[in-house]
């Protein structure tokens, strides 16, 4: 489903009532179709990021609802210029749950992370980790939570895979984008930070390992492109702004 488009035909527009359940529709629900994706007869559909009330509509599938009582499924769809994370659909659908219990796939994903440096024996040196469920090294990041910023995302993310408190530095933030295994897509943000104290102490559950490298190395351990280019800039913009 992901990155694929459908067609609703609104039956019960936002602010309509369901008069033998009292229920009020949050958004625009219908019934979807799609020309280049095989969907069964009576697919349902909840429009989110259109706020008035619309007969048809055409945008893209965000997400699959999975009522947990009866097993049915019900596309989540927004405009194609909008992407919604998982909190933000169940904050948008939460009334639905006075009526019955589901569970959301969300297809797309939004982490923030961030390139941390200190100079350690008179050399600068990037903190770089490696997952317990990634053969790779990167950098610490995590999902974004509900009412965070990328910011606080990205501070909490380090905090909690590394024990590092970091400042972030203004005026960068590298935006990377990829697919997982075709089924999730994923924006990450990363920022570039420092820390008064590098010592490091990991979280065991979610991180195999960490090193403190200097930027030739660093460069050397890291496997994907995006990662590379993120570090060159940052390394970049440390030296543009005299900040190494």
């Amino acid at each position: 489903m992901l990155g694929k488009y459908c067609r609703v035909s609104v039956s019960r527009p936002i602010g309509s009532v369901d008069t033998a359940y009292g229920f009020e529709y949050p958004v625009n629900f219908g019934y979807a179709t799609g020309k280049r994706i095989q969907l069964p007869e009576h697919t349902g559909a909840y429009i989110l990021g259109i706020h008035h009330p619309v007969r048809e509509f055409e945008g893209r599938i965000i997400a699959i609802l999975t009522n947990t009582n009866t097993g049915e499924k019900t596309l989540v769809v927004s405009p194609k210029s909008k992407r919604f994370i998982v909190h933000e659909i169940e904050q948008q659908l939460a009334a639905l749950k006075d009526y019955f219990p589901f569970e959301l796939d969300c297809l797309y994903e939004r982490s923030s992370g961030a390139v941390v440096f200190h100079e350690i024996g008179g050399v600068v040196r990037y903190l770089l980790i490696k997952n317990r469920r990634s053969a790779h090294w990167s950098f610490p990041k995590g999902h974004v939570e509900e009412g965070e910023t990328d910011e606080q995302a990205a501070m909490r993310e380090v905090k909690e895979e590394t024990g590092i408190d970091i400042h972030i530095l203004e005026g960068f933030k590298a935006k990377s984008e990829y697919s997982i295994q075709h089924k999730i897509e994923k924006v990450v943000y990363i920022y570039a930070a420092t820390c008064e104290n590098p010592k490091t102490s990991i979280q065991e559950e979610e991180i195999e390992d960490y090193l403190w490298l200097d930027f030739g190395k660093a460069m050397k351990h890291l496997k994907f492109e995006n990662d590379k280019n993120i570090l060159h800039r940052v390394n970049d913009f440390l030296k543009k702004n005299n900040y190494i």
